[in-house]
């Protein structure tokens, strides 16, 4: 039975809407009916973030507005866009269309970061952003960042990555490990993570391989609840000055939501 001939498009819109990206993507192969409700604006953007607009409109990207909402959502949870005059960038996670960002490293504080005999600003093929950071020599790694919550998909569970590379020629990282932690800013400091960012082949990794030709590793992770005006901080440090470190190439810290189950894409959507 067609539904869409017992009651209102309005109503069928609205029922939609409440679903997920998922179900209107199945809704759409029921019949052309439904398909033209199931992909219309109406439904798509109450799968956006409220403040996509604001997002996009400070971009790089700004004549995104004018897309259809089903190739924005699809286009912002494959393509992340600059934001902050280009030191963060914005997307969507595609299963759910919460949202993600990348704190590029301009965006992070970095100790001696503008001292040339210690770090060195330069681009990176690879890179989203303009420019990456990368370690000549230092003995005392400090690496901060920070996001505030408001700018976050309340009620969800996000987790931080550090986003690196590591030069052929590295020095003080290999079977040691860096401490990393998350907490709110104000609070008492997160539980320190010893990771390791350079192990040997042989030896299980802890940093993964990314998609984009990046490695990360999780520094941890924290419940959003309610997006409240608070900060979100987040550090990489190793201050063990008994031996120099120098060879890690920083792109940035990535927020995202954690455990969510596969993702969708076009093609796949049943």
């Amino acid at each position: 039975m067609d539904f869409t001939k017992l009651l209102p498009e309005d109503c069928v819109c609205l029922i939609i809407s409440l679903t997920s990206p998922r179900d209107a993507l199945r809704l759409a192969l029921v019949s052309p009916a439904l398909r033209s409700i199931a992909d219309s604006d109406a439904v798509w953007e109450r799968f956006l973030p409220c403040d996509y607009q604001k997002n996009i409109s400070g971009s790089s990207s700004p004549s995104l507005l004018s897309w259809a909402k089903k190739d924005l959502y699809f286009y912002l949870s494959s393509h992340p866009i600059l934001i902050e005059n280009g030191t963060m960038s914005f997307q969507l996670e595609k299963e759910t269309g919460k949202k993600c960002y990348m704190l590029g490293a301009r965006a992070l504080s970095i100790i001696w970061g503008e001292t040339p005999e210690y770090w060195n600003w330069t681009d990176h093929p690879d890179s989203r952003f303009s420019e990456v950071a990368e370690l000549r020599l230092v003995w005392w790694l400090d690496v901060k960042g920070k996001i505030e919550t408001r700018k976050l998909s309340p009620g969800t569970n996000y987790a931080a990555y550090l986003v690196f590379k590591l030069r052929r020629r590295r020095y003080g990282f290999r079977q040691r490990t860096v401490g990393v932690h998350v907490n709110m800013e104000g609070t008492t400091s997160g539980e320190v993570r010893s990771v390791s960012l350079d192990y040997p082949q042989n030896v299980p990794q802890q940093a993964q391989e990314r998609g984009d030709g990046w490695m990360e590793i999780e520094m941890g992770e924290f419940l959003n609840e309610c997006g409240d005006d608070g900060t979100v901080e987040f550090c990489l440090r190793e201050i063990d000055c008994n031996y120099f470190k120098s060879g890690l190439i920083i792109e940035g810290i990535e927020v995202r939501p954690k455990n969510v189950g596969r993702s969708i894409d076009q093609v796949d959507q049943l």
